[in-house]
């Protein structure tokens, strides 16, 4: 059956009451967690991970990717109207989008965003349905020394990309892998302090629910604001015949770079989105408005970062590689339902991941339906008094952390790990490494388990497949590349809050 076939098949299971609801709901609890600093698509899912445990699993990944494209788009609002970006991503945004309001052109900027994303994610969207189930199938073909070398590579590059430091990056991802370390997967206690409440390991969904809600909260909450926000008043969002001709291609190049620097293993929309505005500053023919409110400088990084939120489902849905915070959240809940992830998953599960794709088209559409009109809502959201808002964050975080196994046992564990989130933030660890590492690190150790089994302990095997050898070398050159890097002479070291807002909610 050609992809055509199933795509239409995943039309009929996502377009059901059912599931259309979900994408609905997902879409507008995206927006509206997007449109609140400080809260992020990741947290979000983290907090709704325990909703698995009663909803299908199609119902539930529409829903989290209509939560993952709608904070994207929430992010903007926020940075349009605040000059704070609500998403990492959304920094880039807020550089021309906030003068844009500030100088009465509100309506124009979240517009412009609201059909970037729309016409960006509706693109990556169809390039993930040609190129996904094809990386699947040579993915596939490997053996476990190159699914070893895969996952190995992707551990590194998203600890040697992300935040100002690559020695905070390594910390964090060693702090993961220890947590991953915890239980009897290979028969003996490891790191289990003679407590056989620990014997099966940490539920992955507590440590997600602390890293994400509990540390988050706390941080954001430890920094509140006093004074009362200054929110500029938007009315319904509209483009004149200009402001179209002026976003078109911005929409375009923007999609161009995002879908592929998601797709890579490093991930995330920080690059893409900031490479699209330098592009727009160069191209553009008003270069006198850069800095005082184009609308080149809107569209461009808005269209890169959705475009790069349907890249990163690449190498989720192809490989079982999450290159992201959210991407990690949405692999989670496809594994609590006993489903084995990976370039299989097209073969296994083919029903789910193809309402899923299709999904992706209907929560695009959905976003541009709701977010148009409901503009003055989303700014209406910003009024909420934040100690009532992180209240409940810090609630529904401890039930949804309850809720896994009914033990009071974790939620110590989830207080634990929450105060650990929080002096991550304190001293600028950024997360991603470290929630990727408690997801990877036990696929990591069985590829290589496995592999030394079936080689009867020969250690050559890890490098015995030709993919294997290529993924080491280029492993070797980012080595190489980092000392060399690193023995020059740099810039002063930023200070501890300096790497907060880059990840703010990766």
């Amino acid at each position: 059956m050609g992809s055509l076939d199933l795509l239409m098949e995943g039309f009929q299971s996502a377009l059901t009451l059912e599931n259309l609801f979900y994408a609905v709901l997902g879409v507008f609890l995206g927006t509206a967690v997007g449109v609140l600093p400080g809260i992020g698509p990741a947290m979000t899912l983290a907090l709704l991970l325990p909703i698995t445990y009663s909803v299908g699993p199609d119902s539930a990944l529409i829903m989290f990717a209509g939560i993952y494209y709608g904070g994207m788009y929430g992010g903007s609002t926020t940075s349009i109207l605040l000059n704070t970006p609500g998403e990492s991503s959304s920094v880039v945004t807020a550089i021309e989008g906030n003068k844009m309001a500030k100088k009465g052109r509100a309506a124009q900027a979240l517009a412009t965003a609201a059909i970037g994303s729309f016409v960006a994610g509706t693109i990556g969207t169809l390039l993930l349905v040609l190129f996904a189930p094809t990386v699947a199938g040579q993915v596939v073909k490997l053996g476990n020394p190159s699914n070893f070398a895969l996952i190995l590579l992707a551990l590194f590059a998203v600890t040697a990309v992300l935040g100002t430091s690559r020695l905070r990056g390594f910390i964090a991802l060693f702090l993961g892998l220890a947590i991953g370390l915890v239980g009897g997967q290979t028969g003996q206690p490891r790191l289990t302090f003679g407590s056989p409440l620990l014997a099966d390991g940490i539920d992955i969904v507590v440590v997600a629910v602390a890293i994400f809600a509990i540390g988050e909260a706390l941080w954001v909450a430890a920094h509140l604001r006093r004074r009362p926000l200054d929110i500029i008043p938007v009315g319904q969002p509209w483009m004149s015949r200009q402001d179209w001709g002026r976003s078109w291609k911005p929409w375009l190049r923007g999609t161009a770079l995002g879908f592929p620097f998601g797709a890579l293993p490093a991930g995330g929309a920080e690059i893409p989105t900031f490479l699209s505005y330098v592009t727009e500053r160069k191209l553009t023919k008003h270069p006198e408005e850069f800095g005082k409110g184009a609308i080149e400088g809107v569209a461009g990084p808005e269209a890169a970062n959705n475009a790069s939120a349907a890249g990163t489902l690449v190498p989720l849905l192809a490989i079982g590689l999450p290159t992201t915070a959210t991407a990690a959240i949405m692999l989670l809940a496809i594994q609590s339902y006993g489903i084995e992830t990976g370039p299989q998953l097209f073969d296994t599960e083919p029903t789910l991941v193809w309402a899923l794709l299709a999904s992706l088209f209907i929560g695009n559409t959905l976003l541009l339906l709701l977010n148009l009109p409901l503009a003055p809502l989303w700014a209406k959201l910003l009024q909420i008094p934040r100690p009532y808002l992180y209240a409940g964050i810090l609630f529904f975080a401890s039930l949804g952390a309850y809720s896994v196994s009914f033990q009071p046992f974790d939620l110590a564990i989830l207080l634990v790990i929450g105060l650990l989130g929080l002096a991550m933030r304190r001293f600028g660890l950024p997360v991603l490494p470290l929630i990727i590492a408690v997801i990877l690190g036990p696929k990591l150790e069985e590829q290589l388990t496995t592999s030394l089994q079936i080689s009867s302990g020969d250690v050559s095997t890890l490098w015995s497949e030709p993919v294997a050898v290529i993924v080491y070398a280029i492993i070797a050159l980012a080595l190489v590349y980092i000392v060399v890097n690193g023995l020059r002479p740099t810039r002063e070291e930023p200070t501890r809050e300096e790497p907060i807002k880059e990840e703010a909610s990766s």
